[in-house]
């Protein structure tokens, strides 16, 4: 498959790259600095603004799915995940791309009591305003005509962890679940390459080790 990933140069979209490459995909890595990342491999970067639609328009073209992992965390998180979203829907939609994998955010997704994860007792609340920001961009998906489906881990990442090679589904978000990114992106490319879900927002969780 020809993939396009916007926020190609962070934690989540590298691996989301990595993993497009070992599957043996052609890879667009848009970035907004392509200087600043030529180590991202086998790959084409190009630079591009996940918040304009032309640019979206522009660097998907010809691609058959695409892979959001933008953040910019200067910017304020409300503003940069609405117009996020609004962008790549209708970027994507002009280029001809009918499929959108977006890395979503654990916070905005339910607990095991049903409410969104960050209004669950002893949740940590100090970037609030992040998680609102993902939870505006999630709401702008779901008012789109894409085809999207918005994937969180449980919990966390594990930062220092290595691939392991596998995930699971999570029936509700666990504030003590952590993944590595590296298996994370198995979950991201899974829907890229195979769609399960359609207009959804899930979670996805490690896998226990083998006996």
């Amino acid at each position: 498959m020809n993939i396009v990933i916007f926020g190609a140069g962070g934690r989540a979209g590298r691996q989301a790259v990595a993993e497009a490459r070992r599957r043996g995909h052609q890879v667009t890595a848009v970035v907004r600095d392509p200087a600043r990342h030529s180590d991202l491999g086998d790959v084409r970067v190009v630079v591009g603004d996940v918040t304009d639609p032309l640019s979206v328009e522009r660097a998907a073209a010809g691609h058959d799915t695409a892979i959001s992992a933008a953040v910019d965390l200067s910017a304020s998180p409300h503003d940069f995940f609405t117009a996020s979203a609004r962008a790549l829907s209708t970027g994507l939609a002009k280029a001809g791309v009918p499929r959108l994998v977006v890395v979503g955010l654990a916070s905005v997704m339910p607990g095991a009591s049903g409410a969104p994860l960050m209004d669950e007792p002893g949740y940590p609340n100090e970037y609030r305003a992040f998680y609102l920001g993902h939870a505006a961009g999630l709401d702008e998906l779901r008012a789109c005509d894409l085809d999207w489906v918005y994937v969180a881990p449980a919990g966390d990442f594990d930062h220092d962890g290595t691939r392991t090679g596998r995930y699971l589904p999570a029936e509700h978000g666990d504030m003590a679940s952590r993944i590595t990114y590296a298996d994370f992106a198995i979950a991201l490319l899974d829907e890229a390459e195979a769609p399960r879900h359609h207009r959804a927002a899930v979670s996805v969780r490690e896998a226990p080790s083998s006996p």
